[in-house]
């Protein structure tokens, strides 16, 4: 079996990637630690690949602190940009497919139709800036690359809005949560699905996917849909993003269209309440 080597192990998709390779006895999937496995290290990337000379890699490491990369943009284009380069590169040398993972942060969201992978990318923040030319560094240097799209990620690992919305509810008689920003929430573990059998298919459709849970919903109904499920009580207001000022920008619309993956990959996607059951069902 040819190896696959998933770098950004120990975040919240990586550790679905591992959750999901375990449960399927899938035993050639690699998981260094970022010690052995740091995008930023060329030499060590280098070693990595001639060491376990993977077929596929599969590029979870990002920096993801949104309101953060505002402040702290040449970290944030370092890791998401220049990484995802050396990345690239690496794969180019040694005959690697690469799974890049990106976000819907890579539009304006000024549009109220779900978005194809052909609409136009125009980030209004440095997070997704840094990502989108990533995308780019890797479109430019490897042909053998899937870019999969996703946004609005929770599973039972790492910190996410469903793990703070359970433990606020639990803390609080009241919560506000932004009512005018839309999009899908997409569970970790059915992104994982998702990846392995990307490799599993040895497809050569490379190009840009976009991947999330099915339907549509804000994030004051997504937290609404939470505290349902887990039984929680707390009061939820809906307010307007600009009663909630943040550092980065958000979109407010951020629905992306599946069909490309499904017709390529011949997959019925989850819809997002449902994953969330069973989400939600594992953390309690």
């Amino acid at each position: 079996m040819n190896n696959i080597i998933v770098f950004g192990a120990s975040g919240q998709l990586g550790q679905c990637i591992k959750n999901v390779a375990a449960l399927k006895e899938v035993t050639n999937v690699i998981f260094p630690p970022e010690s052995e496995a740091n995008i930023l290290d060329t030499d060590g990337l280098n070693r990595l690949f001639e060491q376990y000379k993977p077929a596929y890699a599969i590029n979870c490491a990002a920096y993801t602190a949104v309101d953060k990369a505002e402040d702290d943009k040449e970290l944030a284009d370092k890791i998401n940009n220049v990484g995802a380069a050396n990345l690239a590169d690496q794969c180019n040398k040694h005959g690697v497919v690469l799974i890049h993972i990106s976000t819907d942060f890579v539009f304006k969201g000024d549009v109220a139709h779900p978005l194809i992978e052909q609409d136009e990318a125009s980030p209004i923040s440095v997070y997704g800036q840094t990502k989108l030319d990533g995308e780019k560094a890797v479109a430019l240097i490897l042909k053998e690359h899937f870019i999969i799209r996703t946004g609005w990620l929770y599973s039972e690992y790492a910190n996410n809005f469903v793990k703070t919305m359970l433990k606020l509810g639990s803390d609080r008689d009241e919560l506000k949560i932004i009512a005018d920003q839309v999009g899908t929430p997409t569970y970790a573990i059915d992104l994982a699905t998702f990846i392995l059998l990307v490799v599993n298919s040895e497809s050569k459709a490379y190009g840009i996917y976009h991947y999330s849970n099915e339907g549509v919903t804000s994030w004051f109904d997504f937290a609404r849909a939470i505290f349902d499920i887990s039984a929680t009580t707390v009061k939820t207001i809906p307010i307007r993003t600009d009663e909630y000022p943040t550092r980065a920008i958000r979109p407010s619309y951020s629905v992306m269209d599946k069909s490309k993956a499904k017709q390529t990959f011949n997959i019925e996607i989850p819809y997002w309440r449902d994953s969330l059951v069973s989400c939600i069902g594992k953390l309690q």
